[in-house]
């Protein structure tokens, strides 16, 4: 029977899961093709989510209305919340997965989806009518008709694997790559380019010496990631538990001076790896070379399940020859008798320059043809799940002729991702970090509901008890913040408990003078200036806390965000001819012409495109709006 889905969506990994649950969700009969059935939401490399700036992405994810945070929270074995000693803007959770688990819970998740079907096939092509996606063709030469399709190939896109000097293609360890996509992608005019990442060796935990370890226990009481679990009545605990501990330990200069003696026999160091390989997460074998006056690097030993001896040892992602990775494996403390599972390895794969997307994650030369996920140059699972869910949203929108959903830079950790992404593409794995938020004190992980939530029910996604719960915390920080005092002053606040206080101790070393100076440096336990707090639940009582010592400084990146809003506003003409614009350099004009900016807030983000650029810009649209007359432009 032939596919009469408007949606096709190619790729069962985290960007794949999501984009499918989501177009579903919102009524839209959507096919999800695979290469296996039995590696959907397959965790290739570390078994974890979250984790730095990737927990506030997650979060969004769940606000939205997508699958991602309740699969951890249902699968999660090992629960922690990083970043807990410094400010609210950079903490995140992350959590330990069951690798095995948490694939079977997406397996059950999209195969029980109504209007969502799965199916087992291998995508050869892309077909295309007048500049209008029209389907898939498979390689068994089926073709399947679609009105949009969502590609989220991960690294199997003519994908090829490292171990040694050996190599061998496949898009992940044991399944076929995708050969003759790229190709098709690259006669449709997509420029496309090769990237490379890498996995660490697995060890089995029955032979590791754990007494010359350190334990690595995960908080008590963890908590969840999904909003869902979290919002629950005071005093009750969240349903996810901690189930393992993880342990540390460290290279040496034995685990050095072994990959030194092995380098020549690297594929990274020998000219074999073409593809650029991630800068923020290097082998260990790169971490070596560029940092030779470190003498050790840290090894997290993480359980990737509770049934599997399997141990992932996170810090040790290599591609060096089989006898090399033994040789450093037993050079580390507590892996001195340490079998090696399976060898670590490094994949090559090609990427699409992702400048070639509008907002939407909709290519701009063929209509209809959506890319999430390893394919726009990102990597993590949280990465390609937040592309993913905009994907699918954005898709659906397209089938219906409505709007497309963009989220920018002020709203959430996914504007600032898919922004970077097509304003700026990249050349290297991109990875999300807080530093890349520059509105990072309102895109917390705790207030991701507060930004997201009612739009995710207002486009359909979110459901109507999710949104009940939601609309209950709200009105519930809403009503404690209107007991205090207004307007709620930080300094205000200071100021009462120093009077109340006048004999006791400071919270720290500095002068009471200098508090009243500064009084975002005290941190003292709000309950002492509102008592009532600990009666609320803990998720109602850190939101407050946060918006009564953060008021000013909350304020200002507000007036900051409306600033950066009124740029985005001043739209740019689809067809503006930037070489007939008379004072840009060449270089610019390229850049202009390369990415096409929709705003002048987009423009003035494209990397090489001055102020003064931006400034000749902005003075030609006033021109062009003054020419076009009342009601135009």
């Amino acid at each position: 029977m032939p596919n009469t889905s408007p949606i096709i969506v190619v790729g069962a990994g985290h960007a794949g899961c999501e984009a499918a649950l989501a177009a579903s969700r919102l009524g839209l009969p959507t096919l999800l093709l695979t290469i296996r059935l039995d590696t959907i939401a397959k965790m290739s490399c570390n078994p974890a989510i979250g984790g730095l700036a990737k927990g506030q992405l997650v979060r969004e994810i769940d606000a939205l209305g997508g699958e991602m945070a309740r699969a951890i929270d249902a699968t999660g074995i090992q629960f922690r919340r990083l970043n807990t000693k410094k400010g609210p803007a950079v903490r995140s959770r992350r959590a330990q997965a069951d690798m095995a688990a948490y694939s079977r819970y997406m397996t059950a998740a999209v195969t029980g989806q109504a209007n969502l079907t799965v199916r087992e096939a291998l995508v050869d092509a892309v077909l295309t009518e007048r500049d209008r996606v029209c389907g898939v063709r498979l390689s068994n030469g089926e073709s399947l008709p679609a009105r949009t399709v969502i590609l989220t190939t991960g690294t199997f896109l003519r994908g090829l694997i490292h171990i040694g000097l050996e190599h061998h293609p496949a898009g992940r360890i044991g399944e076929p790559p995708a050969e003759n996509l790229s190709p098709c992608l690259a006669a449709l005019g997509f420029r496309l380019g090769r990237l490379k990442t890498g996995t660490c060796p697995r060890l089995d935990g029955r032979t590791l010496d754990f007494s010359r370890l350190k334990p690595q226990p995960g908080d008590e009481p963890p908590l969840p990631f999904s909003f869902d679990a979290e919002f629950s009545a005071a005093g009750l605990q969240p349903a996810v538990q901690n189930k393992i501990v993880c342990y540390l330990t460290y290279t040496n200069e034995r685990t050095h001076a072994a990959i030194r003696a092995g380098l020549a026999r690297s594929p990274l160091f020998s000219g074999v790896i073409r593809g650029i390989g991630p800068r923020y997460c290097p082998s260990i074998e790169d971490k070596v070379h560029r940092f030779p006056d470190r003498t050790r690097h840290q090894i997290f030993l993480e359980p990737v399940g509770l049934r599997t001896v399997e141990i992932y040892p996170n810090g040790i992602s290599t591609s060096l020859p089989d006898d090399v990775q033994a040789a450093l494996v037993h050079s580390i403390p507590g892996l001195e008798q340490a079998k090696i599972l399976r060898p670590g390895y490094a994949i090559e794969y090609d990427f699409v320059q992702p400048t070639q997307l509008l907002p939407s994650l909709m290519t701009k030369a063929i209509a209809g043809l959506f890319m999430a996920g390893q394919i726009n140059g990102t990597s993590g699972y949280e990465e390609a799940a937040a592309q993913g869910i905009m994907a699918g949203i954005n898709a659906a929108r397209f089938c219906r002729e409505a709007e497309p959903l963009i989220l920018d830079r002020g709203q959430a950790y996914i504007g600032v991702l898919i922004d970077d992404l097509t304003t700026r593409g990249t050349e290297e794995p991109y990875r999300m970090f807080t530093s890349r938020a520059e509105y990072r004190l309102l895109l917390r992980e705790d207030n991701a509901d507060l930004r997201l939530c009612e739009l995710g029910f207002g486009i359909g996604l979110v459901p109507e008890a999710k949104f009940e719960r939601f609309l209950q915390k709200k009105e519930l920080i809403e009503k404690t913040l209107a007991s205090l005092e207004q307007p709620v002053s930080p300094a205000a606040q200071l100021n009462a408990w120093l009077q109340a206080h006048e004999s006791a101790p400071l919270p720290s070393s500095v002068s009471r003078k200098a508090l009243l100076r500064r009084p975002e440096i005290l941190f003292a336990d709000l309950q002492e200036l509102v008592p009532d707090l600990a009666s609320l639940p803990p998720e109602v009582a850190e939101e407050v806390e946060i918006m009564v010592k953060y008021e000013g400084y909350l304020a200002r990146e507000q007036a900051e965000v409306e600033r950066f809003q009124r740029l985005e506003a001043e739209r740019i003409p689809a067809g503006l001819d930037y070489n007939r614009m008379p004072g840009l350099s060449r270089e610019v004009r390229e850049k202009l012409c390369k990415v096409r900016p929709l705003s002048l807030g987009q423009a003035g983000r494209i990397p090489g495109v001055t102020p003064a650029a931006l400034a000749v810009l902005q003075v030609y649209l006033k021109k062009i709006s003054l020419s076009a007359g009342p009601g135009h432009g």
